[in-house]
C-alpha cells in the first residue's frame, strides 16, 4: 500500500477517504462554504497538503453525484497534482447550471482523488510512424453512436 504523508493547514481539514472498499479513488471534502453563481467557478479549499511520492501524481476528479444531481463539475478536469507540488489541494468547481447557485459548505465531498504511477518517457523523431487500424482517425472518427440509455 502507497503511504501519502499530509498537513492539515486548518483544524476543520479532513483526511481523504475511500467511501467503499475496493473504490479506486478518495473523496476530498470542503474546508470552507462557497456559494457558486450559475455558470460560476470557485476555488475550494482542502485544507491539507499532500507529499506525492516522486513517480506519482493525483487526478483530481468530479463527483458524479453532484454532477448529474446539481451541474457541479471541475472547472479543470481531470485537476493534476504533480509530485513535486506542496501547496494546499483546492478544487477548481463549475456551475454548469444556468439559473441556479450551488452552496458548498465545510465538509461536503466535493471532488475525488485518483492516484497513478506516472512513467518518465522520452519522445525520439522519426521520420515517419507505423500503421494502425484507425491510423489518423480521431474527434467522432468512429461514429457518435447513442448516448441514450
Amino acid at each position: 500500500m502507497l503511504e501519502i504523508l499530509f498537513t492539515r493547514l486548518n483544524d476543520v481539514a479532513q483526511v481523504p477517504c475511500y467511501a467503499h472498499p475496493g473504490d479506486a479513488a478518495c473523496d476530498l471534502v470542503a474546508c470552507v462554504d462557497v456559494d457558486i453563481a450559475p455558470l460560476g467557478r470557485a476555488r475550494v479549499g482542502t485544507g491539507l497538503a499532500l507529499e506525492i511520492p516522486s513517480g506519482y501524481a493525483g487526478l483530481v476528479l468530479p463527483r458524479s453525484g453532484l454532477a448529474t444531481k446539481h451541474g457541479i463539475t471541475l472547472a479543470n478536469s481531470p485537476g493534476l497534482i504533480d509530485s513535486g507540488y506542496r501547496g494546499e489541494i483546492i478544487v477548481a468547481l463549475f456551475n454548469s447550471d444556468a439559473t441556479t447557485s450551488y452552496s458548498v459548505k465545510s465538509g461536503d465531498r466535493i471532488a475525488q482523488l485518483l492516484l497513478m504511477a506516472i512513467p518518465t518517457v522520452s519522445f525520439s523523431e522519426a521520420a515517419s510512424l507505423s500503421r494502425s487500424d484507425r491510423g489518423a482517425g480521431g474527434f467522432g472518427s468512429t461514429g457518435l453512436g447513442s448516448l441514450a440509455t
